[in-house]
C-alpha cells in the first residue's frame, strides 16, 4: 500500500493524516496546543509546541497504519497561513513566539501606512489590504522588538510562515522555501509577478535575506532528515490551508466555490488564471502554482467561526465539549431574535475593521443558553452570507452551489441554515477533511500517486445537498437583522 502524509497544522491543533490513493483518509492523529494571549486582541503560539504536536501525530498516524516510512510516496503541508515565526540560521531556535493570524497586534501600524498613503500600492501589488491580519506587519514587528534588522539582512535571522518553519526543521535546515499560496498572504509577495517586491519590503523594512524561497505548490521541497521518520521522506507539496482545501475539494473551474468551516471561515472562488481585483472588500490571492503556472481566487476571510463555540466552552462554560453544542442549541428552534457577532478581534472580509468588538444582542427574560447556542451557530453562516454576497458582486454572477468542509460541516443544522441564508445548495463530500487531502493530492501529483487533477476530480464524491426551504422574505429579514447587530459592534475598541 502506497500512502501520501498530510500535515495539517490548525490554528488550534497539529494533525497528520495517511491519505490512500482513492483519497480515503487510512489512520489520522490529533493533538492540539496551548493559545497563548498576552494582551486584549494578541494571539500568540509557542513554535516548539507546533513542531513537536506535528512530529508526534505524523509518527502516531504511520503506526496507527501499521506503516513505515517505506510505506510513503511523499510528505505534504497545509498550514495556518498568516502566522509568523522568526528563528535563527544557526541554532533553528525561534526568537519569539509566533504571532497568530487573528493577532491584532499590528493594528497602529497598518493604520501608521494607511495614513503614508501606502494602502494602494499593497492593494495592487499583493491583492491584500492593509490589515493585522497578514504576516509582512507581524515580521516588522518582531523585528523591531527585538532590533533584529542586522542580522537579519545579513541572514541570520529567517522569517517565514509555518508551513517554512516546519519544512526547516523536517529537512534538518537544508532547506527554506514556502510556496506562492502561502507568500502571497504576507503582504510582501507581487502576486502577478510571483516574486517578493522589493519596493514593499523597503517599505516594512523587511530584508529580502531573511525570506524562504518561493516555489510551486506541488514539486520538489526536499526530503526529511532520516532520523524523523526512520528513512528519508519527500516533502513534495506545500499550500496555505484554504488553498489546500479548495485543491482538495476539486474546485479547479472558474467559478466554483468552497467554504471551511474552521477556527475561522474561509471562502475562495476560483477566478481562473486572472486575479479578479475586488470591489467589496474581499482579497486576491494565489491559489495555487503548477508547472509555474498560477490558479488565482477571490477569497473572504472570516476570523471566528468555530472559535465562538471554543468560547462558549471555555469562556461561557455553557458545554463541556465543543461537540455538545449541536444538541444545546437543537433545544430551540430558533435563536429567539438573539444575534451573536463574534468579533473577538475584529471584524474579517468584507468590512476589516480591526476595532470590532463581540456582542451579543436581543436579549429578553425568556433567551434560554439554547438561542445564544443557536445564535453562536448561526453566526458562522451569517459571516458567510457577508461574503458570498461581496463574491457574487465582485463576480457580477450568482453562485451555483457551494462546497463545503472542516468541522462545523458535519453539523446538519448549520448547513441547512446556511443553504436557506444563500438560497443555493449546499454540497458536502464524503471525504470533510479536504485541507489535509489537499496538501496530499499537492504532494502525490508531484510524484506520480495521482496523473492529473483529472484524477482528483473523480475522486470527489458527495456525502449530502441541502436544498434551500425559506423563502426570499423570511431570508432577507434575518438578514437585516445580522446587518443592525454588526453596525452596532463596528469600531467598539479604541485605537
Amino acid at each position: 500500500m502506497v500512502y501520501v502524509l498530510a500535515l495539517d497544522q490548525g490554528t488550534t491543533s497539529s494533525r497528520s493524516i495517511l491519505f490512500e490513493r482513492q483519497g480515503t483518509a487510512a489512520a489520522s492523529a490529533q493533538e492540539e496546543f496551548p493559545q497563548i494571549y498576552p494582551s486584549p486582541g494578541h494571539v500568540e503560539h509557542d513554535p516548539e509546541a507546533i513542531w513537536n504536536t506535528q512530529l508526534e501525530t505524523a509518527r502516531a498516524a504511520i503506526r496507527k497504519a501499521v506503516a513505515d516510512a517505506s510505506d510513503l510516496a511523499a510528505i505534504g503541508i497545509a498550514n495556518q497561513r498568516e502566522t509568523v515565526v522568526l528563528w535563527e540560521r544557526d541554532s533553528g531556535k525561534p526568537v519569539d513566539n509566533a504571532i497568530v493570524w487573528q493577532s491584532r497586534i499590528t493594528a497602529p501600524l497598518c493604520e501608521e501606512l494607511k495614513q503614508q498613503g501606502h494602502e494602494d500600492l499593497f492593494r495592487a501589488r499583493t491583492g491584500l489590504v492593509l490589515d493585522p491580519y497578514f504576516s509582512g506587519t507581524k515580521i516588522a514587528h518582531l523585528l523591531e522588538k527585538h532590533d533584529l534588522h542586522g542580522r537579519a539582512a545579513r541572514g541570520e535571522i529567517l522569517a517565514g510562515t509555518i508551513d517554512s518553519f516546519l519544512l526547516w526543521r523536517l529537512t534538518g535546515g537544508r532547506v527554506h522555501a514556502t510556496d506562492a499560496s502561502n507568500a502571497s498572504r504576507t503582504l510582501l509577495f507581487d502576486i502577478h509577478r510571483l516574486d517578493w517586491d522589493d519596493e514593499l519590503l523597503g517599505i516594512l523594512g523587511v530584508p529580502r535575506a531573511m525570506l524562504p524561497e518561493v516555489r510551486d505548490s506541488s514539486g520538489d521541497f526536499g526530503h526529511t532528515e532520516p532520523g524523523l521518520f526512520g528513512r528519508p521522506i519527500k516533502v513534495a507539496g506545500i499550500a496555505g490551508d484554504q488553498q489546500a482545501a479548495t485543491f482538495g475539494q476539486g474546485c479547479f473551474e472558474r467559478g466554483m466555490v468552497k467554504n471551511t468551516y474552521g477556527t475561522g471561515c474561509f471562502i475562495l472562488m476560483n477566478t481562473g488564471s486572472r486575479a479578479v481585483a475586488s470591489e467589496n472588500g474581499l482579497l486576491s490571492t494565489v491559489g495555487w502554482v503548477l508547472d509555474g503556472q498560477p490558479t488565482y481566487c477571490l477569497e473572504g476571510s472570516v476570523f471566528v467561526g468555530g472559535a465562538a463555540v471554543q468560547w462558549l466552552r471555555d469562556g461561557l462554560g455553557l458545554i463541556e465539549r465543543s461537540e455538545q453544542v449541536e444538541e444545546l442549541a437543537a433545544s430551540e428552534e430558533d435563536s429567539g431574535g438573539v444575534y451573536l457577532v463574534p468579533a473577538f478581534v475584529g471584524l474579517g472580509a468584507p468590512y476589516w475593521d480591526p476595532y470590532a468588538r463581540g456582542l451579543l444582542i436581543g436579549l429578553e427574560r425568556s433567551t434560554t443558553a439554547g438561542h445564544v447556542a443557536r445564535a453562536t451557530v448561526e453566526s458562522m453562516a451569517y459571516q458567510s452570507l457577508d461574503v458570498v454576497r461581496a463574491m457574487e458582486a465582485d463576480a457580477g454572477a450568482g453562485m451555483s452551489g457551494l462546497r463545503v468542509d472542516g468541522g462545523a460541516a458535519v453539523n446538519d443544522d448549520l448547513m441547512q441554515f446556511q443553504a436557506d441564508l444563500l438560497g443555493t445548495r449546499v454540497q458536502r463530500p464524503v471525504v470533510a477533511e479536504t485541507t489535509a487531502l489537499g496538501a496530499a493530492y499537492l504532494a502525490g501529483l508531484a510524484t506520480g500517486v495521482w496523473a492529473d487533477q483529472d484524477d482528483v476530480t473523480r475522486n470527489w464524491a458527495l456525502d449530502r445537498e441541502f436544498e434551500p426551504r425559506s423563502s426570499t422574505t423570511e431570508r432577507e429579514h434575518l438578514a437585516a437583522g445580522w446587518q443592525r447587530a454588526v453596525e452596532r459592534s463596528r469600531g467598539w475598541a479604541e485605537p
